[in-house]
């Protein structure tokens, strides 16, 4: 079988289940999908029902058909803890032996006094909170002081709010860079995130779309790297350019929706080109399971859907799609953090075998092992390919 390009389409928090340590994590009970589905009385994903949604895992409205069109199986993260840095990392072929640093009573002053000279304010907040709650107890001591709000999450994040009246988008950028430098060594979090946002009252006070992401890059090569080495080419959707540094990728179109980003890989699909699409939808984490909207997640899972087939109508019978995850964000459950799970695995393409059980794989980067398979890599030290049980 001749695999010419492969689409890896990463629906971000959409977990399918806890995970065999998600008791180490405080997740026990949590499955993204299943208790979504209970609910909101059932999920309408026809499309990836046929591809074998429900034949992974008991979900709500979403049968196991007799002949799946697609593989089917789950992931089991093995990377130490739980955001995206580490999960799509780990789909690339980097296995953290160690999770990111936290801060859960907020930054020490090592960290936080350097940043004040650097950025000539003071600082709000510095703790661990929503990004909609911190904006509704600290919006409008920030547009009366001019200092930002810092604020971290149950994640590896350290996010920067402030409104765009206040600090335009690019002084909030190079803020950004200044934190990112600090925190380097045992204070090395996953990402430094802005968030700008607009309103001038706490009902009012909305996030915009020009959020920027300052991840870390990895110490060694990802399949990203290795493939554009090769002469391949990497296109990315979404945050895929943040979460790598933009380092790997040949082409990006940095989308903030799921509909935009739905449209980019469709139109990508068009191009010419041998190698990888890679593409995140936002949505499912950003805006519903954070904020534990278990409608708005069913939703939005239906509209992804809904483009499946679009997405379909474009491959050629050198193409493989990927439908994946990260991590889940059970949207049901009291905490708004995400949660421990395995991640679905789904793939399919025009001359694939089809209803094929991929079972449970023991860690993410054997999606990496596939790609690396498929076009002739350097394998990655953890993970094994898949491609075999495809043809």
């Amino acid at each position: 079988m001749d695999i010419k390009r492969v689409t890896v389409i990463v629906l971000d928090g959409v977990g399918i289940g806890e995970a065999p340590d998600a008791a180490e994590y405080g997740d026990v009970g949590s499955h993204s999908l299943a208790n979504t589905a209970a609910a909101v009385n059932g999920l309408n994903v026809p499309t990836m029902a046929s591809f074998g949604i429900g034949c992974v895992s008991e979900l709500q409205g979403v049968a196991c058909p007799t002949a799946p069109q697609g593989s089917y199986g789950k992931m089991q993260p093995l990377s130490k803890g739980k955001d995206t840095v580490s999960g799509h990392w780990e789909m690339m072929g980097i296995v953290l032996a160690t999770p990111f640093p936290v801060y859960p009573d907020g930054f020490p002053a090592e960290i936080i006094e350097p940043f004040k000279q650097q950025i000539g304010r003071d600082v709000l907040g510095n703790k661990s909170a929503s990004g909609t709650e911190i904006l509704e107890e600290l919006g409008m001591e920030h547009i009366r002081t001019g200092a930002p709000i810092v604020y971290t999450s149950a994640d590896s994040v350290f996010q920067i709010a402030a409104h765009e009246d206040v600090i335009p988008p690019s002084e909030l950028y190079a803020m950004c860079e200044a934190a990112r430098a600090l925190l380097v060594g045992e204070h090395a979090v996953g990402r430094v995130i802005a968030r700008p946002f607009i309103g001038n009252s706490p009902a009012t006070f909305k996030r915009t779309a020009r959020r920027h992401d300052y991840a870390l890059t990895p110490e060694t090569p990802t399949i990203l790297d290795k493939l554009v080495a090769a002469g391949k080419s990497v296109y990315s959707v979404g945050k895929i350019d943040d979460i790598f540094g933009n380092r790997g990728i040949s082409v990006s179109n940095h989308t903030v929706d799921n509909a935009a980003s739905l449209e980019a890989i469709i139109e990508f699909l068009d191009a010419d080109f041998e190698g990888l699409l890679f593409a995140n939808l936002i949505e499912f984490d950003m805006i519903y399971g954070h904020r534990n909207d278990p409608v708005g997640y069913a939703n939005a899972l239906h509209a992804v859907d809904q483009r499946l087939p679009d997405i379909q109508a474009k491959l050629k019978d050198g193409d493989l799609v990927v439908i994946t995850a990260d991590h889940g964000v059970d949207p049901t459950t009291p905490g708004s953090n995400h949660s421990r799970e395995y991640v679905p695995l789904l793939v399919f393409g025009p001359a694939l075998a089809k209803a094929v059980n991929l079972g449970t794989r023991q860690t993410l980067s054997d999606l990496a092992a596939t790609l690396a398979e498929i076009f002739g890599l350097e394998a990655p030290l953890h993970g094994t390919s898949f491609l075999a049980e495809l043809q």
